[in-house]
């Protein structure tokens, strides 16, 4: 029998679940911070909320449910695993708008999941941590989600992120002004974000593969790639800053060979948002990490405005990201409920961590504070009685659970103080004949082997201040 998870799963011992806990807790501490509420919901959906949300390539990545019962037989699906935090989001807000505030700021942390091909770093469950706020179109919104998004990366340890900024409207104004259908959208967006991970060359084979002229895929990526930042480089962020005023200089003079954009209006809107945006960030936490990158698209096909992502140098790929989405709710709805939220990794940012040997020492080294040992082979309610005490006062203790055939049998205590030593447990708190007679405790610190005398009743307050 094959005892490991289905593909695409994954177990988690009790280190990773440390790991885990202490940065979803460090998000969670943040976006309460910002006034944000918690959120859950199913694992389940029904298929037509989810279908139609994610455009076609995420509509393939549906984990369908089929139809239980007397509706087996028909191999049809009408539920789905959950793919995304998002939509659930929409399909809530839609369902309780009544009982909400008019604005409905709320963070989520739950796992998806992805019928994708599983490989290495790509999972078919994984989580995702999200932050959303509903009700307002004003780009105080948006600065307040990316300065939230500074603060947890902050927190965490990181110093070099950078938050990449672009604007839907801008991306599709330029399709339009090149008069690429609306159907080969997808495609071309689709390779804006390949430039993330490819080269010049290879973005515009792809498009050639999918059937585009070269001709035109190689214009559009040339004229990305102008805009393009790159990870490491290390000119100032407001050289890439300065990138949005030259490309509006150039949107607004046609003569100059550059497409004519016939979404004028909505591209001049896109701009003046994303300057709004990159002024109200200079008095954030997010001040200094946001770039404009033209190149940024993001798959999923519900964006409607800004967009953004996090980036660090030695990571392809993001560390999570987002944007503005005004139409989603109003799907569920039928009502203008504009929306906007970021969306943060993780995994990935549990694997960078690890790789760069981020972690709090303590969180991964130990399971507990101290370790009772129990000397006398008839008195495991001594024991019971002293690891309660100090459990009361906050510690992680573990009892070891099989007391000697005898008292201080020969090797017996050894052997507890190396099954400490084994779990990483710095210290050990040992009752013997003599200490029990004197009201006493006995702490050693394993790995110097050295041994002090507390009264029992200062023995917590000792550990606590030595911990």
């Amino acid at each position: 029998m094959n005892t490991g998870p289905a593909r695409g799963m994954r177990d988690f011992l009790p280190e990773d679940v440390r790991r885990r806990r202490h940065v979803i807790g460090v998000i969670a501490d943040v976006y309460q911070q910002y006034g944000f509420e918690p959120l859950e919901t199913p694992s389940v959906e029904n298929l037509e909320t989810l279908q139609g949300k994610y455009g076609e390539e995420g509509d393939r990545l549906i984990f369908k449910i089929l139809k239980r019962g007397e509706g087996a037989e028909t191999g049809q699906a009408d539920l789905a695993l959950r793919y995304d935090l998002t939509v659930p989001l929409a399909r809530v807000v839609a369902e309780y708008r009544a009982r909400l505030p008019k604005f409905f700021k709320r963070y989520q942390v739950q796992p998806v999941w992805r019928a994708d091909r599983p490989q290495k770093g790509r999972f078919r469950e994984f989580y995702q941590c999200d932050v959303d706020a509903i009700g307002s179109r004003s780009m105080v919104v948006e600065a307040e989600l990316l300065a939230a998004a500074a603060d947890v990366f902050t927190r965490l340890g990181f110093s070099d992120f950078v938050i990449r900024l672009n604007h839907r409207k801008l991306l599709e104004a330029l399709l339009a002004g090149r008069q690429i259908s609306k159907s080969s959208w997808a495609d071309f967006l689709s390779a804006a974000d390949d430039l993330d991970k490819i080269d010049v060359k290879d973005a515009v084979a792809r498009l050639m593969e999918k059937g585009h002229d070269a001709d035109g895929a190689a214009s559009w990526i040339n004229w990305l790639s102008q805009f393009k930042w790159r990870r490491g480089d290390a000119r100032p962020l407001a050289t890439f800053n300065e990138g949005l005023d030259k490309f509006e200089t150039l949107f607004n003079t046609a003569d100059q060979g550059h497409p004519q954009l016939t979404a004028r209006e909505a591209a001049q809107t896109a701009i003046v948002d994303l300057k709004k945006i990159l002024a109200l960030c200079e008095f954030t936490s997010a001040r200094g990490r946001v770039v404009f990158d033209f190149s940024l698209a993001r798959g999923l096909s519900y964006y409607t405005g800004a967009i953004f992502e996090i980036a660090v140098p030695d990571l392809a790929g993001s560390m999570g990201g987002g944007g503005r989405y005004d139409n989603l709710i109003g799907m569920f709805s039928g009502e203008d409920v504009p929306a906007c939220g970021i969306s943060l990794g993780l995994e990935r940012i549990l694997v960078v961590m690890a790789e760069r040997n981020m972690f709090p020492p303590s969180l991964v080294a130990s399971s507990a504070d101290v370790m009772v040992v129990q000397w006398f082979a008839h008195r495991t309610d001594l024991y019971l009685a002293l690891a309660t005490e100090l459990r009361a006062a906050g510690l992680r203790v573990e009892l070891y659970p099989e007391p000697p055939a005898e008292d201080n049998q020969k090797g017996a205590t050894v052997k507890q103080f190396q099954y400490a030593q084994s779990r990483g447990i710095p210290y050990a708190a040992v009752i013997g004949q003599a200490e029990l007679e004197a009201g006493t405790v006995s702490i050693r610190t394993l790995a110097t082997r050295q041994d002090e005398q507390r009264p029992r009743a200062d023995v917590a307050a000792y550990l606590k201040a030595k911990i």
